[in-house]
């Protein structure tokens, strides 16, 4: 009988991959990544992507499946992520699903939504439009879509006034067609760490993801197609590089941006995975290593 998968989700930065990683190697699992932006091929740096050492020790999936000329999104997520955990399992592995993109784990369990197909004709003119007339617009008939959109994402905004527009319904209401959070699988685990830890570890991953070369990295994927992907120039990191390669802000001041950015985006994760998925929190103390994580969560797997 094959073993049940394990998933970690959790905020940017709170530890997942690491303990993911000590998990796999102490079980003999597999790893799928559960991460938007880790399924483009060459956004590397700034996606923090498990290294070539890491995925050599343990296998990992949908890690590189799609070019910066391909679209993606959840359906396909799905369909790969079921594919891979039979693969996982056919092996008689334990498949273990880790990473941060929620509408990924609730589109997993409990299936895809049923907002309509994009209109090219309509998204042609909602992308030429003034972009305080779209925030407005959703603000007036969508409150708490735009409470809950990251409103400087253009893209997200875009496609939630196009689907208002297409439906004459609220985006918030209809985008996914989930009610409650569903009955959550067993062994569903929500990485969390104090506020003040995380914001440092933030930081700490910002600072080493430019001197390895972020700015580098972005300038040859912008070359290769990076600004034409809707998505992945969204990406954290990215966006605000391009940004400073188009002379908007300073070397300083990106590194800056990227790290409030990242803080921002990191307590919306945690605020969605609270109200959208009924996981068991795992606190990870300030300074706790991944092996002593790894031995805690064995403890509590079923």
């Amino acid at each position: 009988m094959s073993a049940s998968a394990i998933y970690l989700a959790g905020a940017t930065a709170s530890g997942k991959s690491a303990l993911a990683l000590c998990l796999a190697k102490r079980l003999g699992g597999e790893i799928i990544s559960v991460d938007s932006m880790q399924v483009y091929r060459g956004l590397d740096i700034g996606t923090a992507k498990p290294s070539a050492a890491e995925q050599s020790e343990v296998r990992h999936h949908l890690i590189d499946v799609a070019g910066l000329d391909e679209p993606f999104d959840a359906a396909q997520f799905v369909r790969l992520a079921k594919r891979a955990e039979a693969a996982v399992q056919s092996r008689d592995a334990r498949p273990i699903f880790c990473g941060g993109t929620g509408l990924y784990f609730r589109a997993l369990f409990d299936g895809l939504g049923e907002s309509p197909p994009g209109d090219e004709s309509l998204r042609s003119v909602l992308e030429a439009a003034p972009f305080d007339e779209l925030l407005d617009e959703l603000k007036a008939k969508d409150p708490a879509a735009f409470e809950s959109l990251d409103r400087k994402n253009r893209r997200r905004v875009v496609r939630a006034v196009e689907v208002i527009r297409l439906t004459g319904q609220p985006y918030s209401s209809q985008r996914t067609g989930w009610g409650a959070p569903g009955q959550a699988p067993s062994n569903l685990f929500c990485i969390t760490r104090e506020p003040d830890d995380l914001a440092k570890r933030i930081h700490a991953r910002v600072d080493s993801m430019f001197e390895r070369g972020l700015v580098a990295e972005t300038e040859h994927l912008a070359k290769r197609g990076l600004r034409e992907n809707r998505t992945a120039c969204q990406a954290l990191g990215y966006r605000q590089v391009l940004e400073h390669l188009d002379g908007e802000f300073g070397l300083a001041e990106t590194i800056e941006l990227v790290k409030a950015r990242t803080r921002q985006f990191a307590k919306r994760q945690r605020t969605w995975f609270r109200n959208q998925m009924e996981c068991q929190p795992f606190e990870c103390a300030a300074g706790e290593l991944a092996d002593g994580c790894c031995e805690r969560l064995l403890g509590m797997l079923g």
